[in-house]
């Protein structure tokens, strides 16, 4: 059958399952963290602070993840640049970067999920290109973070023998030449029980993982030599400064031959083992939920993305209590996001077309003291397969943020700024928590930093409890701090006992933060 979509978000969904542990793989070393204080000493900080205008050669120590998908390599190096790096993000995540199949006419953004070879000429630029964003990015203290399809090659449904980057492959017969794959490095029947190679049931652990997502042609991983292949892959981007990887269609692939692949791996180039999370969908038990995966490291959490829409689009108070007891995986296992590529076109989060509950959610994702935030910046759509912006051969053009057609979600000076404000707050507790019962929220992150939410259609004024110093702030949601020590938008007054009064527009926030006393304007 046609391939509409290449992901393993387009397949029956189970009911969902509570699932636990795994172990995070990157460590922020001490020198990552006092480059944070250097670059994170600046505009997104109370009066006091001034901006800081140098890039460090080493890991900022920030963890929000700015997932840039299917930017080319181009754009990822300016963002990393001009955006993620002066406003603390501390990894961008990238397309995968491996050379993939390229069909006639149009050029659907699941093509670069379908490798034809290992080499790093793609869709999204050249090797020399994609070598020079992970220094650029590295330049600004911003990690990198490769999206690695290694459960599949292309699919045999697909007769193109045409790659981006001019491989030699025909997936029809198995072939590919440059890697070099036959067809004995590809699952058959047997180990898949059924002759057509397809999965017919979600909840069988051999089916799952030895036979055909969606006809691409499913890799044995059981066997050394497509082990070694796939981690000489991965290890020729941790040899160009890759920090980790977001494994695709990672439910797919047996457990213990995922742990043989990663123990293969070098270390990165700031000294760390890749920080590895991986695409495992809930809704299965056992060997299939989420928390049998988390010995080979974090997992994304598709169920915080669900539960988040849930609450926006209902009452954002019960999120007082959200957390494990809402079925999500444990923190520190967890890769967070408010939507996803798969998601999104799903309609199963919410997206860029719910405005501001939208950015709020963000906002909330940011503040909360949950899991390994990502900010998801994409590009938008009209049809699920549509392509990215790209030329007439495919390739990806550059991003413009200012033309409607990418949504720079990063860039939105209300999260930009509250990636601070999260890096400010590590370490700090929830406190300070009030709500009105229904779609106004505030809380404060111990005596660090302090967020209101409005997700209703009035505006709410109020005396909040911030747990802050005396003083007054820049709301980080709507201003920056100047090198005048002024602030470009609203500030708020904090008195002696800790308490502010203002005025939370609807769809709107209201953000302060501190690393120190701060000063009065």
């Amino acid at each position: 059958m046609p391939v509409l979509s290449r992901s393993s978000g387009h397949r029956p969904r189970p009911d969902t399952s509570t699932d636990a542990p795994a172990k995070r793989r990157a460590r922020r070393s001490p020198a990552g963290l006092a480059a944070a204080a250097a670059l994170l000493a600046g505009a997104l900080l109370p009066i006091a602070f001034q901006p800081s205008a140098q890039a460090v050669a080493a890991p900022n120590g920030g963890d929000v993840i700015a997932n840039l998908f299917e930017w080319n390599w181009n754009s990822v190096a300016a963002e990393c640049t001009n955006v993620l790096g002066p406003k603390g993000y501390g990894a961008v995540q990238v397309a995968p970067p491996a050379d993939s199949i390229k069909l006639s006419g149009a050029h659907p953004w699941w093509e670069v999920y379908q490798p034809v070879s290992y080499g790093l000429n793609s869709r999204m630029g050249t090797e020399a290109q994609f070598k020079a964003m992970v220094t650029a990015c590295h330049n600004a203290g911003v990690k990198v973070y490769a999206d690695a399809v290694i459960n599949h090659t292309a699919g045999v449904n697909q007769t193109s023998t045409s790659s981006y980057g001019g491989a030699t492959f025909n997936p029809v017969g198995y072939s590919y030449a440059n890697i070099p794959y036959s067809s004995a490095d590809f699952h058959g029947s047997p180990p898949c029980p059924n002759s057509n190679l397809g999965i017919n049931d979600w909840n069988n652990v051999t089916q799952v993982q030895e036979c055909q997502l969606l006809s691409l042609s499913d890799l044995n991983t059981e066997s050394d030599y497509v082990r070694g292949k796939i981690a000489g892959y991965l290890n020729s981007m941790v040899d160009a400064g890759v920090d980790g990887f977001r494994v695709d269609a990672a439910k797919h692939i047996a457990q213990a031959d995922m742990a043989n692949i990663l123990s293969r791996l070098h270390s990165t180039v700031w000294g760390a083992r890749p920080y590895v999370y991986q695409e495992i969908f809930p809704g299965s038990s056992g060997q299939l939920a989420p928390a049998a995966f988390e010995g080979n490291g974090s997992v994304l959490e598709f169920t915080y993305a669900y539960k988040l829409k849930d609450q926006f689009n209902g009452n954002i108070a019960n999120l007082k209590t959200f957390g494990a007891s809402w079925g999500l995986e444990p923190s520190d296992k967890s890769a967070v996001m408010v939507t996803n590529h798969d998601l999104e076109r799903d309609r199963t989060t919410l997206t860029y077309n719910d405005g501001s509950k939208y950015q709020l959610a963000h906002i909330f994702e940011l503040a909360w003291n949950y899991g390994t935030p990502q900010v998801y910046s994409g590009f938008r759509f009209a049809n699920k397969d549509d392509s990215p912006p790209a030329d007439a051969n495919g390739y990806v053009t550059d991003t413009n943020c200012s033309n409607n057609t990418w949504t720079c979600t990063d860039r939105d000076q209300g999260i930009a700024n509250m990636v601070g404000w999260h890096n400010a707050a590590r370490g700090q507790s929830v406190a300070n928590w009030w709500d009105n019962g229904g779609n106004a929220i505030a809380f404060s992150r111990g005596d660090k930093a302090w967020v209101a939410i409005n997700n209703s259609a009035t505006a709410v004024t109020q005396t909040f409890t911030t747990g802050l110093a005396a003083g007054t702030y820049c709301n980080v949601i709507h201003g920056d701090v100047t090198a005048a020590g002024t602030c470009t938008g609203g500030t708020v007054t904090v008195d002696a006992a800790g308490k502010a009064t203002t005025t939370v527009p609807a769809g709107d926030a209201v953000a302060l933060y501190t690393q120190a006393p701060p000063c009065t304007a």
